[in-house]
């Protein structure tokens, strides 16, 4: 990959202009300071985060972790890229897996086999999880925590709408949609959509559609696992069903890029939506009434796995030493039964999902175990170098179809084509 070109030297200065405001590494002799990039999103999971950054500090005197929000991935990206050719990257990236093959290619990232083997909290990682983590025969990051995509609904709208069956197929799902959606002040106007899409080319909105490819029996890439083929029925299909969604008038997208917003769910505007466990601590002080459903199937069932990982980037052998004693912190009981507690995020830690108090958690919060039993159906997204471009095609289908400008087969092939061209 090349990225010396005229599209990444306006990045290139911008980073520079960033990160000397703000990359300000120090290396004493009585304390190592490293800085953490991450885009932790709502607001309220940030302060957790910062909670246990601060703690870590504590326990640990002789280093300093700055924790810093960069922005959402799509704002992180461009940002990382121009940092590791402007040799001033972070000592850690809390960023989604996919992001591997690039780092690897761009020797930016520090493997961490032979570190995790001599790790007793490596038997604590969900096993599921080092799909995320290993590509090449190497290990390139360890899990900040674990999700994957369910439908949140409010169950006082379908009370109210005499649904008591929640849909566990596409076909369902369309009708409850289409029931929920009314004029309920009597102005001859829709005020209440029966369910919300995420809008945009992002990763995020791709993430969000990918359960409903995988349940049509779609898939990625071909057999060698790093060609993109998605001209395939599942593709088509899913496709269809998010456009029929919007044909009936029950759906209501998202503004551009801001999938994630749940204001809409919260003020009764909309009566499902999808998202992840990311959000039950942000719905649990609000009060709302909210309860979760599988995602609903077509041919098989079917999730996307999702959730951050930990990079440690290449630095000096004392900063590198910093960062793993806080990526083996994060990976920690300690640490992931705070955090899972705190925001709704799966504990990666098998000890921390097993522990007395996130048991007692989920009790409370069945919402969380919706999430749990359901990860068994997840599926990971590729992890190879060119992944990013795979996911922008895709967006700019998904994009397309939703805003009526092409149809579902048309968008699918015209992306085949764009993707072929820039993987050969």
């Amino acid at each position: 990959m090349r990225l010396c070109s005229s599209l990444f030297l306006p990045l290139l200065l911008a980073a520079t202009l960033l990160l000397t405001g703000c990359h300000n590494i120090t290396e004493t002799a009585n304390i190592t300071t490293i800085t953490l990039w991450q885009g932790v999103n709502p607001p309220p999971n940030r302060d957790i985060l910062q909670t246990l950054v601060d703690k870590f500090n504590q326990q640990n005197p002789d280093i300093h972790v700055e924790s810093l929000y960069v922005g959402q991935a799509e704002q992180q990206l461009p940002k990382i890229l121009a940092a590791v050719v402007g040799n001033a990257p972070p000592d850690l990236l809390w960023f989604n897996a996919t992001l591997t093959g690039q780092l690897v290619e761009l020797n930016a990232i520090k493997p961490l086999e032979q570190w995790l083997d001599n790790s007793p909290v490596k038997a604590e990682i969900d096993p599921a999880l080092f799909e995320s983590m290993e590509y090449l025969g190497h290990t390139w990051s360890v899990p900040f925590a674990t999700n994957n995509v369910g439908v949140f609904y409010r169950p006082s709208i379908f009370k109210a709408a005499g649904i008591t069956q929640l849909p566990q197929t596409w076909d369902e799902l369309r009708q409850v949609a289409r029931q929920l959606t009314a004029d309920t002040n009597g102005d001859n106007r829709i005020d209440r959509h029966g369910i919300f899409l995420p809008l945009g080319k992002g990763e995020f909105a791709v993430f969000l559609w990918l359960p409903f490819m995988w349940s049509g029996g779609g898939e990625l890439v071909a057999d060698d696992k790093q060609t993109p083929a998605i001209v395939n029925q599942g593709a088509i299909a899913s496709l269809e069903f998010w456009q029929s969604l919007i044909a009936d008038g029950s759906a209501v997208l998202s503004l551009p890029e801001r999938g994630f917003e749940i204001d809409d769910f919260l003020a009764g505007k909309v009566a499902m939506q999808f998202t992840g466990p990311w959000t039950l601590g942000q719905l649990k002080v609000t009060g709302v009434d909210f309860g979760v459903f599988p995602i609903p199937t077509k041919s098989r069932r079917a999730t996307a796995v999702g959730g951050e990982n930990l990079f440690v980037f290449k630095s000096t052998p004392k900063r590198e030493a910093a960062a793993l004693k806080f990526a083996e912190f994060v990976i920690s009981e300690e640490f992931q039964t705070q955090w899972a507690i705190g925001t709704g995020y799966l504990p990666i830690n098998l000890k921390a999902r097993q522990s007395d108090r996130y048991q007692a958690f989920v009790a409370e919060q069945p919402a969380a175990k919706v999430f749990l039993e359901q990860a068994q159906y997840g599926r990971s997204r590729p992890i190879f170098p060119r992944y990013s471009r795979l996911s922008e095609g895709l967006g700019r289908a998904l994009e397309s179809v939703l805003l009526g400008k092409s149809t579902p087969t048309q968008a699918v092939n015209d992306a085949q084509k764009r993707l072929e061209l820039i993987f050969r």
